[in-house]
């Protein structure tokens, strides 16, 4: 696209000082490899046990280099974009699974944050994806899209930054001054008001809505077995720039005899409805509780769409920031580190994996997973039995529809049949939706796959980090949730590298790059150190009751050097990573913490649910990560502390930290100022394995301190049991060995 002006700028990032320490670290660390090896006869278990932890650390690290070698950034330019001639069409899709998890309010205040973006309000479109099939949500959006018809205006008269109403009027946004404003202002608040107390009515009382025959599609139906709804709540018949966008409601139709396909076939339906009833060539997807945080992000993201190569800028990506969580994180939610550092260095190579929301997709793209975007083929064959929809996707294909269906005299009502056909349940049967269009089906984190298939093509995406941010979201607050939301994308990772779309078979395959294969190999294996991890955290008491050593003493001065000052520089390093993202020491230690209680928890389960799913002993299940807006108060002495329930998935972290107090124990009273020797005459445990004993009590923290809590906030007394009995377990078999 040739324009007078650029729509935005690549920025290399140098950081040499930091590559020079990353260096060194990986130096030290084969350093420590070779030492082990030369030694291992002495202890020789330990030793085989530490070489293998510290070989997988080593090769997590050399990954971690090479992905992050050379990042880059992103500056657009949206002064520039009023020389863009012809403005495209965008479709937003947004998702939502269940009302009684992601409450109805949250999703209204989504909505109306994105009808009052700062684009052409004829060019946008917003999709509902309601797969819980709930008269309730659908009363809230149509309620919603009443206020919204003076929620817009006001906010885009007003220049409104803070678009959620929720935000809004609970913050202290910068204010227009006048006594006009001033007066409108308390109509929006009195009028948000009423919105939300009517839709916390419809939540607690069916009667609000029941007696209407709006709702009569809803009657005898449930969330699993529901026919198709599809509802036009706000149509902008004349394409007015200047109006408010339109907003289509839609609940797909589920059968209990009927693969859904969870959010990955969610997408797809809303990628087929909205393919014959608007077609806009640009298509962004958002989780509900994403709501828009910056009103100029479609112009952000069209700066670079239409600013870029195509095969450059196959998609753009914005981070996932959350405003619910304490401060320092204490759940290891918040996700800047990784947007900030890792995603910059793919970013150097061929772009960031696709996060599963925030991003602005080519709908060409989306149609052309399985060919090149330019040879459609008997590619339409692949689309289903729909008219309608293989002609629309013909005119994407050949480019055709650039602008999106824009014409004046559109009519979204005369597309409500087909768009009803490719939403029915049995519409995917015998197509290639899922497998080679569309959001792909073969795993639970279906984003990463899509990515995957993405940058096979050879395409590259862009990272783009506005500031205000793009969009402010929900992450869990307490264990339980940030624990189960983990797992299952340690499972739908691991699942990606068993399959045939893993980037290792993608790399020989497909124009995969090396260093893209190796990053993703570097973000789906994740899972897999909580193997290394539990054998390293086990080893100082497994030493200290075994009187066996792995880690030095004083007199061991070669791994001394190697050991004590790699351990050093690593966690400074991740400091200092911190710090540069605007975290404090404190988030560090809270991430340290949540990475081993991760560990114990979601890794060893996920990995546990992949075997089994893999012998077909269990069926993938997708849990809904509960969302709710965050009522946290600043002064509630309990916010930030960690929630426990009797899931299984506490009880290897509660084993971990009786097996640590056992070793510690016992060494107290072996007496820690006279270290024995063993048997054999070698030295036994000493200072380097106890103060390895109390770093993994302080990073389980949490469990220690529950051992000793009550209520929620304590270990449930049959998980401490089931606890003691893994411990029992492990007592013989360290004897016997």
């Amino acid at each position: 696209m040739s324009n007078s002006f650029p729509l935005y700028q690549k920025l290399a990032i140098k950081k040499p000082i930091q590559r020079s320490v990353e260096l060194l670290i990986l130096i030290l660390a084969i350093s420590l490899l070779l030492y082990r090896l030369l030694y291992l006869q002495s202890h020789a278990l330990l030793s085989l046990l530490a070489f293998f932890s510290e070989l997988c650390f080593t090769f997590d690290w050399f990954l971690y280099l090479l992905l992050n070698w050379n990042p880059v950034d992103y500056k657009t330019y949206p002064q520039h974009f009023k020389q863009v001639h012809e403005v495209p069409a965008v479709d937003v899709l947004v998702t939502t699974a269940d009302w009684k998890l992601e409450p109805s309010v949250m999703v209204a205040n989504t909505v109306l944050s994105l009808l009052a973006v700062d684009y052409p309000a004829g060019k946008l479109t917003c999709y509902i994806s309601d797969d819980g099939g709930s008269p309730v949500l659908l009363y809230a959006l149509v309620e919603a899209s009443n206020f919204a018809r003076i929620w817009v205006p006001f906010c885009k008269k007003y220049n409104v930054q803070v678009r959620a109403p929720f935000r809004y009027f609970s913050g202290k946004s910068p204010s227009a001054a006048g006594h006009e404003f001033q007066q409108e202002e308390k109509r929006m608040k009195d009028e948000y008001e009423r919105l939300r107390e009517k839709i916390e009515a419809a939540e607690e009382n069916p009667m609000v809505y029941e007696t209407s025959k709006y709702y009569e599609a809803f009657r005898n139906t449930d969330k699993k077995n529901h026919p198709t709804i599809i509802k036009i709540l706000l149509e902008n018949k004349g394409n007015d720039s200047n109006g408010i966008p339109n907003l289509v409601y839609v609940a797909r139709e589920k059968r209990p005899n009927q693969p859904h396909h969870y959010k990955a076939g969610a997408l797809n339906v809303l990628t087929r409805v909205s393919g014959v009833m608007t077609n806009a060539p640009f298509i962004v997807n958002i989780d509900c509780d994403m709501y828009v945080n910056n009103p100029n992000v479609v112009v952000e993201a069209m700066c670079i769409l239409l600013g870029a190569e195509e095969q450059e800028s196959i998609f753009v990506q914005f981070p996932q920031i959350f405003y619910n969580q304490p401060k320092d994180d204490p759940f290891g939610c918040q996700l800047n580190t990784l947007f900030q550092t890792l995603l910059r260095g793919m970013a150097g190579i061929q772009g960031p994996l696709y996060c599963g929301c925030n991003c602005f997709h080519r709908r060409k793209t989306i149609y052309t997973l399985n060919s090149s975007p330019n040879k459609t083929g008997k590619i339409e064959e692949n689309y289903g039995e729909s008219e309608e929809l293989t002609k629309s996707a013909n005119e994407i294909l050949r480019g055709v529809q650039a602008n999106g269906r824009t014409h004046t005299t559109i009519d979204l009502s005369t597309s409500i049949q087909s768009a009803y056909q490719v939403a029915s349940a049995d519409y995917e049967n015998n197509t290639a939706w899922g497998l080679k269009v569309g959001w792909l089906y073969e795993s639970m984190t279906e984003d990463i796959l899509t990515g995957i298939k993405i940058h096979s093509k050879g395409w590259k995406s862009v990272l783009l980090q506005p500031n205000p941010p793009a969009f402010l979201g929900l992450a869990p607050t307490g264990g339980p949730d940030a624990l189960t939301q983990r797992k299952r994308w340690v499972t739908g990772s691991l699942e990606i590298m068993v399959r045939k779309n893993t980037p290792l078979l993608a790399f020989f395959l497909t124009r995969l790059t090396l260093r893209q294969c190796l990053a993703y190999t570097y973000f789906l294996i994740r899972g897999l150190y909580a193997i290394p991890q539990l054998v390293y955290a086990i080893l100082p008491a497994y030493a200290i009751l075994t009187n066996s050593h792995f880690l030095p003493s004083v007199q061991d001065t070669a791994l001394l050097a190697t050991f004590v000052p790699m351990f050093i520089l690593y966690h400074s390093h991740s400091i200092c990573v911190y710090l540069q993202c605007g975290l404090s020491v404190r988030a560090w230690w809270n991430n340290v913490k949540m990475e081993i209680i991760a560990t114990t928890s979601s890794c060893v389960f996920g990995i546990l649910s992949l075997v089994l799913r893999l012998f077909g002993i269990s069926e993938a299940v997708f849990e809904v990560t509960p969302k709710g807006q965050s009522n946290n108060n600043v002064d509630d002495g309990n916010v930030g502390k960690f929630v426990f329930n009797e899931s299984p998935l506490f009880i290897i972290g509660t084993a971990m930290v009786l097996l640590q107090l056992m070793a510690l124990g016992s060494k107290l009273l072996a007496g820690i100022l006279q270290p024995p020797s063993s048997s054999d005459g070698r030295r036994g445990s000493g200072i380097g394995e106890i103060l390895g004993c109390v770093w993994v009590l302080m990073t389980l923290s949490p469990f220690l301190r529950g051992l000793f809590a009550k209520g929620k906030y304590g270990i449930p007394f049959p998980t401490i049991c089931k606890s003691a009995s893994l411990i029992l377990l492990f007592v013989p078999f360290y004897k016997w060995l």
